[in-house]
């Protein structure tokens, strides 16, 4: 395109437009900070963060993911977070994050383990299958529940490893991993009381945000 072509600017969104978990992963997030986000979709997440001047970079499953978000301008290549986060180096990042995708991954242990080597911090976010609503719908209906956040029916699901908020939290334990910020959202994307216990957040929080970080070696067992 000639560099003197006219060309449309979108108008900037305001933060309305954006989802509850991206608005509060973008929280977590210093100014300045490199970030890979992994599973970036259409790369909404990824344009929130360079609006609050975050360098983002991200990886995408699916070519239509990649090429949308290649033309909204962002630097996003084609790869999956099963496979091919063994090929980023340690401390790449200073932030890692996977967004609404640890449950659609073959392997979620490996690749938590894998943002943790990539980033000096990873940010986690999924549906929790302990929400109220997907137990009401098990338990009153027998069949595997269907939420807006999880639409899709059983047999054509990405989702291979559902989990629930209490689930997460044991597995940050196994693997010796810090829990700097936790946070569970109700069903409008709003935050639960924060000092409320685990069974709470399992039983109400439609899905959970962590922001995580390696445990000390002097802490390892």
């Amino acid at each position: 395109m000639p560099l003197n072509s006219a060309v449309a600017t979108p108008a900037p969104r305001g933060t309305q437009d954006y989802r509850g978990d991206h608005l509060l992963v973008a929280e977590m997030i210093k100014p300045g900070s490199k970030v890979l986000d992994v599973g970036c979709g259409d790369g909404d997440l990824l344009q929130l963060l360079e609006s609050r001047g975050i360098d983002g970079r991200g990886i995408e499953l699916s070519r239509e993911g990649v090429n949308r978000c290649v033309g909204k301008g962002l630097a996003v290549v084609q790869g999956d977070a099963d496979t091919d986060l063994i090929n980023y180096p340690d401390d790449a990042f200073d932030y890692v994050i996977l967004s609404q995708t640890l449950q659609a991954t073959r392997q979620p242990r490996v690749v938590l383990e894998n943002l943790l080597r990539i980033g000096r911090s990873a940010i986690v976010s999924f549906p929790n299958f302990g929400f109220w609503k997907m137990r009401v719908q098990l338990l009153v209906g027998g069949r595997m529940p269907r939420t807006e956040n999880l639409p899709a029916t059983w047999y054509d699901t990405p989702n291979i490893h559902f989990c629930t908020i209490k689930d997460f939290v044991v597995l940050c334990d196994e693997i010796n991993v810090k829990m700097e910020r936790a946070v569970a959202l109700d069903l409008y994307g709003r935050p639960l009381r924060l000092n409320a216990p685990w069974w709470f957040w399992n039983m109400f929080g439609e899905q959970g945000v962590f922001l995580l970080s390696r445990a000390s070696k002097s802490a390892q067992p």
